[in-house]
């Protein structure tokens, strides 16, 4: 088996207008310098809303209420793996990146981290 020496997601949706939204994280992984795997997943709101349920019926974005908030939880959960992390900088997150998303929101991996490191958060 080959090893993976990196993994870059992207976060994409289009609202509708109509919630809740489904977001898809298009999953790259890069394997030695000429290969690479691509695959993907719906992120689902169910690990995020088990640390704080703002929004029992999913995401949305494009605005500051509370499925933009889980969507803000649910990605940087996603990106860190660390719950505290994620808890302590997702509405700030929301502020920043979800809520002034357009109707088709592209967020990468790079962007998340890229924030994270500018707020003093680290991963």
């Amino acid at each position: 088996m080959n090893k993976v020496y990196n993994t870059m997601k992207v976060y994409t949706g289009e609202n509708s207008g109509a919630g809740p939204l489904t977001v898809r994280v298009e999953q790259i992984n890069l394997i030695g310098q000429d290969d690479a795997t691509h695959g993907g997943y719906d992120l689902s709101p169910k690990p995020s809303q088990g640390l704080w349920n703002h929004s029992p019926d999913g995401f949305q974005w494009g605005y500051g209420g509370s499925g933009p908030a889980q969507l803000a939880l649910a990605i940087l959960l996603d990106v860190t793996g660390d719950k505290q992390l994620a808890v302590a900088h997702h509405q700030e997150f929301k502020r920043d990146l979800i809520a002034t998303a357009g109707k088709k929101l592209t967020i990468t991996e790079a962007e998340v981290r890229d924030w994270l490191k500018a707020k003093g958060g680290r991963k």
